[in-house]
């Protein structure tokens, strides 16, 4: 008896506990359930504002996100004739009903009030709403601006802090509204301190994926602005998210100068390798040196490309963007693949010295170098073309300087980091053979030679190898995280100059050659 005494006691103590989390877990939703189809009133609106106020106050996870949606659900369905106007504590939120056409609406807002079409003093957030809404009186315009406690840390799992914990929500009754040609404008106060290293960027929540995005915002701020606008083509909830400022524009400035006037170097140098090419019958009938001029062909065709692409994605032609963006992308991609070439055909020179013939071997390399690159571009247009266009070099920045590329960012690290990884990982291995190799042959000396004409030559032949087999373009890999800036001057100083490393290849081939008939009167292959 005493036994069942004490297993009804300790089952009425668990009932209690259990039933206490329950309705605290319930707290706070008790005025946010609504009916299918039910107008909403203004003191079951305020009700749930003050339930969602406390709920801000407790928590910032998934509880909060449900209760935000729940919340939005209310504001649209709230039974309104004018502008009106409901604030709690870390809530503001106004209702707007149209009475006649909509010509836009400008809604000013600080932490106690928000007020339609007048100004309010120490206003936080401006918004402009379009006329382009297509809003009529039977669609409420509802604003709402969210405040957590800072001290709550992320708001739901940001990836980084959002600047004063603020989010601005806007929804239209009954309509899903994205994709505006007239952008809605959230102007919002920011003070930024002088030694402060990140920089704002607007984002918005996607509700259905539980993660943040910038698609579709624009970024309009310049260092020193007391605010920043967030222009953007669509409605949800929005905030300004802090991010690192790895690149200041300053660095930006000089990077794009060294890199036009590298590419413009390279591209006159190319030009000047294709007429020696062509001009000299010895150095034509070399298997070796059509492989090197495949690679500055490559070249030839990334800097046209390039240089002109800031200058297309300034204008409003969506087509010549595409086919500057394509075009771009299969000559890097042609570039890669001529470097994964000049590498194999290295590896058939130091490693398979005997039995090397290859039946039309230079029509199936080039079917190889031009082909691969052709097929991933058609691929990428086939599956959706709209990858290709106008995007900001610096992502986190979408006001920044624009060229026509790859808009999608999984579609650009799989088809160029991806490809040049396994492209970098060959060569660098290559490389490492003819390192091997030259130091395999460092003791055997030629009669006569001097150890530092020896060693001198040797510098120059890996020094080239290493140009036509792109391991400077292995400096991407230092551009990421703290090392961006020291990682891109290099990258932009050499990559940028590459073609010009190859024409003086090119120029002390040459000079190889000439030497080479004099002294014994007969032509050396190039590839000894």
């Amino acid at each position: 008896m005493k036994r069942m005494k004490w297993w009804l006691l300790c089952w009425l103590v668990l009932y209690l506990v259990f039933h206490n989390i329950t309705c605290q877990g319930q707290k706070g939703k008790r005025c946010c359930k609504r009916k299918l189809g039910k107008k909403e009133k203004i003191s079951d609106t305020r009700c749930c504002m003050e339930d969602i106020n406390s709920i801000l106050e407790n928590g910032i996870g998934h509880s909060t996100i449900e209760a935000i949606e729940s919340l939005e659900q209310m504001l649209e369905e709230t039974e309104v004739n004018e502008t009106t106007y409901i604030s709690n504590n870390r809530l503001v939120a106004a209702l707007h009903r149209p009475k006649g056409p909509f010509r836009g609406l400008e809604i000013n807002a600080n932490e106690e009030v928000a007020m339609s079409d007048r100004a309010v003093t120490n206003s936080k957030v401006r918004v402009q709403l379009p006329k382009g809404l297509g809003v009529g009186s039977d669609n409420t315009i509802v604003f709402c601006m969210l405040t957590w406690p800072e001290a709550n840390g992320t708001i739901w799992e940001a990836p980084g802090e959002i600047y004063e914990s603020r989010l601005i929500g806007l929804s239209v009754r009954g309509k899903n509204v994205s994709g505006l040609q007239e952008r809605v404008n959230i102007t919002m106060n920011l003070t930024l301190n002088r030694n402060e290293t990140r920089e704002p960027m607007c984002v918005f929540f996607n509700f259905s994926t539980k993660k943040y995005s910038k698609y579709g915002c624009e970024t309009l701020w310049k260092p020193g602005q007391s605010h920043i606008t967030c222009s953007c083509d669509h409605l949800t909830y929005f905030g300004v998210l802090m991010v690192s400022a790895d690149i200041s524009d300053k660095d930006q400035q000089i990077l794009t100068f060294i890199t036009v006037t590298g590419c413009s170097i390279s591209l006159f140098a190319l030009v000047l390798t294709i007429l020696l090419f062509i001009t000299n019958k010895t150095i034509r009938a070399d298997i070796s040196m059509k492989v090197h001029i495949n690679l500055a062909i490559a070249l030839i065709l990334l800097n046209v490309h390039f240089l002109p692409s800031h200058t297309v994605a300034a204008l409003s032609s969506t087509g010549l963007c595409l086919y500057m963006a394509l075009t771009l992308h299969f000559s890097l991609l042609a570039t890669f693949s001529w470097m994964a070439l000049e590498g194999f055909h290295l590896y058939l020179l130091l490693i398979r010295v005997f039995n090397i013939y290859v039946r039309r071997y230079l029509l199936k390399i080039s079917l190889v170098g031009w082909g691969v690159p052709a097929v991933i571009v058609s691929l990428v247009v086939i599956i959706d073309s709209d990858t290709y266009g106008s995007v900001p070099l610096d992502s986190s920045n979408s006001n920044s300087t624009a060229i026509c590329y790859i808009r999608d960012n999984t579609v650009k690290m799989v088809t160029t980091v991806g490809v040049f990884s396994l492209v970098f990982l060959f060569n660098v291995i290559m490389l490492g053979v003819m390192v091997q190799r030259v130091l395999s042959l460092h003791h055997s000396k030629e009669f006569g030679q001097k150890i530092h004409d020896r060693a001198k030559r040797e510098i120059c032949t890996l020094l080239g190898i290493t140009i036509l087999l792109g391991i400077p373009w292995g400096l991407v890999f230092f551009s990421f995280g703290h090392l961006t800036t020291a990682g891109l001057y290099p990258f932009c100083i050499l990559n940028s100059l590459q073609g010009f490393f190859i024409f003086l290849w090119f120029v002390m081939s040459l000079r190889k050659i000439g030497k080479s008939a004099e002294t014994s009167g007969v032509t050396h292959s190039i590839n000894s």
